[in-house]
């Protein structure tokens, strides 16, 4: 008997076996792709792995496409305002009514401080771009072109050194580190934390600064936070730069008697809860007469939940915070008198003055006890940032960020000063940059070889005081600062009425 033999099949009937096994082959990877996404989009609803991490991943993914193709544009975003005014430069000036002596300010457009005189001539000058602060590449990772970081905030030493701080547009964490320069701008150390915002520096030397990142935790009890969030850590800085403590903020609010601010936090703003902007050192002067603090604690200001509060670094704790009538403010500080001033940047509301005022008052019943605000002609206005520098005449020097413009004002409200940065851009030049930080200096406060190299005229500087025997004491005029081996810098902001 022969074996029996398998049908050969025609070739048509084998090209359609094998159009059917490619149909069910992608129909297969479909259905289970398909399944893939039910699976993950029911996880990221439920918060179930891995969901929570896709939905990260996304964010994270999408953050870096953002960073990659929006702000290719140096004037996006919020750092260059149209102009309101054509005006440049000193446009008001009584040397009676001033206190006379130099004034230190950055803006937004690049990574240089600025020493101006009375007359707003440049005298001196610190610029360092980042890329060249960080040739080793060891700063912020993927950092932005240096056409789109600037120095927020600077303070420099009797010596000429400054410390700078650098933020990046477009960017988040936007926080891009510090750097001290020599006068001559060469770098004489590095911090990489995200620093932003401001930093304080204490007698000692030690400096106190934010800094940010994304945390992916959960905080028990404050499961409306989720993450990814940016949050604030407070760190503290050996005169060498060098970190030394770090303590994160939002635990440390949650923690405290004051939890409840947290409530206030913003919808949308839930991925940047306290959103920290101002770090102000309680020195001895600044304590004595100050019920809530002690020397070596910290005044904080939280912009979104309108709150400030004290943080003593040594136990890492909030040992008291407030509101008040105050809306996303900026800068407070403690004066000698123990009254707290600041850059209120929205509780003027939109009255034709501006709705940024600046705001003294007492701490302990939250009763003004001065404040000063626009006029319809010329209003003070600043969305966000801005700050303040109470002088030791009485003035307030202040810093409306969103204008380009310090302002100089007494406590009767005249103006004794004001300067509109001269730098403008945009495709019709009428964009002028923000001011990131500015603070009044006296010359007598400089070693003599630093303050012989100040481009200054022959009376020391226009509208100065003869300073040709300058004192060496390291003193700031800020009222109430007190002397010591560390710099004395401080910031300001502008504004126009007063009671």
């Amino acid at each position: 008997m022969e074996p029996s033999k398998t049908p050969r099949q025609s070739p048509d009937r084998q090209d359609a076996d094998s159009v059917t096994d490619k149909v069910f082959k992608t129909l297969s990877i479909l259905a289970a792709l398909v399944l893939v996404f039910v699976i993950g989009a029911f996880s990221v609803v439920t918060e179930i792995f891995p969901g929570p991490q896709i939905q990260h991943a996304y964010q994270a993914g999408q953050a870096l496409y953002l960073q990659a193709t929006d702000y290719s544009d140096i004037y996006k975003g919020d750092i260059w305002r149209t102009q309101r005014t054509e005006a440049k430069g000193v446009t008001q000036y009584d040397p009676q009514l001033a206190r006379n002596g130099l004034t230190l300010y950055t803006t937004g457009t690049e990574p240089a401080a600025y020493l101006v005189d009375m007359n707003g001539k440049v005298v001196h000058e610190w610029r360092k771009p980042y890329s060249e602060a960080w040739l080793d590449g060891e700063g912020v990772p993927n950092p932005r072109p240096d056409e789109f970081i600037h120095f927020r905030n600077a303070q420099v030493q009797p010596n000429g050194d400054l410390i700078a701080l650098y933020e990046g547009n477009g960017d988040t964490p936007y926080g891009y580190g510090l750097v001290k320069l020599d006068k001559d701008s060469n770098v004489i150390w590095r911090y990489a934390g995200r620093a932003h915002h401001q930093f304080a520096v204490a007698p000692d030397g030690r400096i106190y600064a934010l800094i940010h990142g994304i945390f992916d935790d959960e905080i028990e009890e404050l499961d409306y936070l989720e993450p990814p969030r940016l949050e604030d850590s407070l760190v503290v800085l050996s005169p060498e730069g060098e970190e030394l403590q770090r303590t994160r903020l939002l635990p440390a609010l949650h923690d405290s008697p004051f939890s409840e601010l947290l409530d206030n936090v913003p919808g949308i703003m839930l991925n940047d809860p306290i959103h920290a902007n101002a770090v102000d050192y309680l020195t001895a002067d600044k304590a004595r007469n100050f019920p809530f603090g002690n020397e070596g604690d910290l005044l904080l200001s939280f912009r979104e939940t309108s709150s400030i509060a004290v943080f003593d670094p040594r136990s890492g704790k909030i040992t008291w915070a407030t509101r008040g009538p105050w809306i996303r403010q900026h800068d407070p500080d403690v004066l000698p008198n123990g009254d707290i001033v600041m850059f209120d940047n929205r509780g003027h509301y939109h009255t034709p003055e501006g709705e940024s005022r600046i705001l003294e008052f007492d701490p302990r019943t939250l009763q003004i006890t001065w404040q000063y605000a626009g006029t319809a002609e010329h209003p003070l206005e600043s969305e966000i940032r801005g700050d303040q520098h109470r002088l030791d005449n009485g003035n307030t020097l202040i810093s409306e960020s969103d204008g380009g413009r310090l302002v100089e004002v007494t406590r009767e409200g005249e103006i004794a000063w004001e300067y509109l940065v001269p730098t403008r851009g945009g495709p019709d030049g009428d964009m002028i940059p923000i001011i990131g930080w500015s603070q009044r200096l006296d010359p007598g406060q400089f070693d003599d070889g630093f303050r012989q190299s100040l481009d200054l005229d022959d009376t020391g500087s226009s509208g100065l005081p003869d300073t040709s025997e300058p004192s060496h004491s390291s003193d700031s005029i800020e009222d109430g600062k007190d002397g010591g081996s560390a710099p004395p810098v401080r910031t300001t902001a502008p504004s126009r009425r007063a009671f």
